[in-house]
């Protein structure tokens, strides 16, 4: 028998959610993930294929609300400062992108800039929920390059990696060659990986052009972007990018 107390909708579901990350949190994890981070990372301790799931299981209560309610329950699940909360609210916007409209791109800029505070949150965040959206509005890329002159370092590096999967389908080249300008010379390791990945999946559909980009960079542009860049190419193509 279903009572009001454990009907989960809009209003209990992060309750709801909260104690189930507790529930399937272990020890173990908790302890090697912030192996993977150099800042501080509040964590639950649970699996990313656990949170996977309980992010589909959770959603199908709230699909049919509007997408400003499920943009609201992901901004407090990003306020909450947990790896794992911030994930799901990943997978949520993004579970709805087929809905994209225009006015969201503020709403994603705001949670790259306000809440974004290590890799794993910026990668998926960026890769996914504003990849789609500067696919669907690519008007919107001029905005990517201004966030590579932010002083935050996850907005800089956010607008790398959102042209990730745009990259590898051979779109936006001489946006993706800009921001790589704009970031070229970037002292922070995590930047320079950013836009080195970006480099290297634009590699997959436009090899010749980006190897001639880093061969032109090469002598500036850090060992950690490089290597990063021509990691998908031909052995040949990687000695004489990495040739002193």
């Amino acid at each position: 028998m279903t009572t009001e107390s454990n009907v989960i909708n809009k209003d209990n579901i992060l309750k709801h959610i909260r104690q189930r990350l507790r529930s399937c949190s272990d020890q173990k994890t908790k302890e090697s993930g912030p192996k993977f981070f150099k800042e501080q990372i509040k964590l639950y301790g649970v699996k990313v294929a656990t949170v996977t799931k309980i992010s589909k299981g959770y959603f199908e209560h709230i699909k049919d609300c509007k997408n400003d309610e499920i943009y609201d329950l992901c901004e407090q699940l990003w306020k909450s400062g947990y790896l794992e909360e911030q994930f799901i609210a990943c997978n949520w916007s993004y579970y709805i992108c087929k809905t994209y409209s225009p006015a969201d791109f503020q709403t994603f800029e705001n949670w790259v800039k306000s809440y974004v505070d290590n890799w794993a949150s910026c990668d998926t965040l960026c890769n996914h929920t504003v990849g789609y959206f500067i696919e669907k509005y690519p008007e919107y890329i001029p905005n990517l390059l201004k966030w590579t002159r932010s002083d935050n370092r996850w907005v800089r590096r956010a607008s790398a990696v959102t042209l990730i999967i745009p990259a590898r389908k051979g779109k936006f080249m001489e946006e993706i060659f800009t921001i790589a300008d704009n970031l070229l010379m970037d002292d922070d390791d995590l930047v320079q990986k950013g836009y080195g990945w970006m480099l290297k999946a634009a590699s997959e559909a436009h090899q010749r052009e980006v190897f001639e980009y880093v061969m032109k960079n090469k002598t500036e542009m850090p060992r950690t972007a490089l290597r990063y860049a021509i990691e998908k190419m031909p052995e040949e193509l990687r000695k004489a990018a990495m040739k002193k």
